[in-house]
């Protein structure tokens, strides 16, 4: 067992914890000729430097704007399908729910973002060709920033939703088929078995899920955010992880040092978040990661 573990580990070091200390970058003025060790050092100045820059505020109000959003938008619909298909009397029902609520998360982002162009596309859209038709006014859904995160969150919820019950529904065969024999001999109805059975049964995973998504709370979907971004909703879609992409990739002059600073700021931000959503999650909820 211990060879066996061993590759994975092999796989963590090489890949994952070997990389970290390139973050030293984000405390030097990084350039290719010296190297990292050869870059001179700036201690905090590029923290700063973004801390101090009129992109800030904006940035950070977007992600947690988003992120929170979302959360509350697509948190409980996994719990909810999860609980109605563990309800269902007819199997297979509950295959063929199962099955069409799955099946988009196979589908790639680029595909996913690709249907929301084709659906709301302002000239010759889905959406836009039944507003014509019921004689409404159309709008350009991706162009407008009030309409962006709509559009992110509640996609999102389509393609997630079905494969993120999956969890539940395995905590939920967990759950002894005499409580709920017992619970209708006493008369409860289905509302009051999900309630006291059901629920307490998966609340320790959700617990756990809710804790890893606080944080995460400075990092959304960015290939997906970056899809959708255009010129036009910028001043919503302008997130974290688009910033650091921009600066640190797409621009003319690459700014290495402050692109990473930007990330391993995002990343110092998460792990407190994380830190005490699981002091809180052990305190009141008596279930937590450590």
């Amino acid at each position: 067992m211990y060879a066996m573990l061993a590759l994975p580990l092999l796989w963590l070091a090489i890949f994952a914890y070997w990389p970290m200390y390139g973050v030293i970058i984000a405390f030097k003025d990084f350039n290719v000729v010296d190297g990292i060790w050869g870059s001179p050092w700036v201690g905090l100045k590029h923290f700063e430097r973004f801390t101090d820059s009129y992109l800030f505020w904006r940035l950070i109000k977007n992600t947690v704007v988003l992120h929170v959003y979302e959360l509350v938008a697509t948190f409980p619909l996994p719990i909810i399908l999860a609980l109605a298909l563990n309800m269902v009397r007819r199997r297979w029902f509950s295959r063929w729910v199962q099955l069409i609520t799955y099946a988009p998360h196979f589908i790639s982002t680029v595909v996913v973002v690709g249907i929301i162009v084709v659906l709301v596309d302002p000239t010759t859209g889905v959406v836009t060709r039944l507003t014509d038709l019921l004689g409404l006014p159309t709008f350009d859904l991706l162009g407008n920033p009030g309409s962006f995160r709509h559009l992110y969150v509640w996609s999102g919820a389509w393609q997630t939703m079905g494969f993120s019950a999956i969890i539940y529904l395995a905590a939920l065969t967990s759950v002894d088929p005499e409580l709920h024999e017992a619970a209708v001999v006493d008369g409860a109805s289905r509302l009051r078995r999900v309630w006291h059975i059901d629920l307490p049964a998966i609340r320790p995973v959700a617990v756990v899920l809710l804790i890893l998504n606080m944080g995460s709370i400075l990092s959304v979907g960015f290939e997906k955010v970056l899809l959708m971004q255009n010129n036009l909703n910028l001043h919503a879609s302008e997130v974290i992880d688009t910033y650091v992409y921009k600066v640190g990739l797409e621009a003319q002059i690459p700014q290495f040092s402050y692109a990473t600073a930007i990330g391993l700021f995002r990343s110092v931000v998460g792990l407190v978040l994380l830190v005490v959503a699981n002091s809180i999650a052990r305190r009141f909820a008596k279930s937590s990661l450590w």
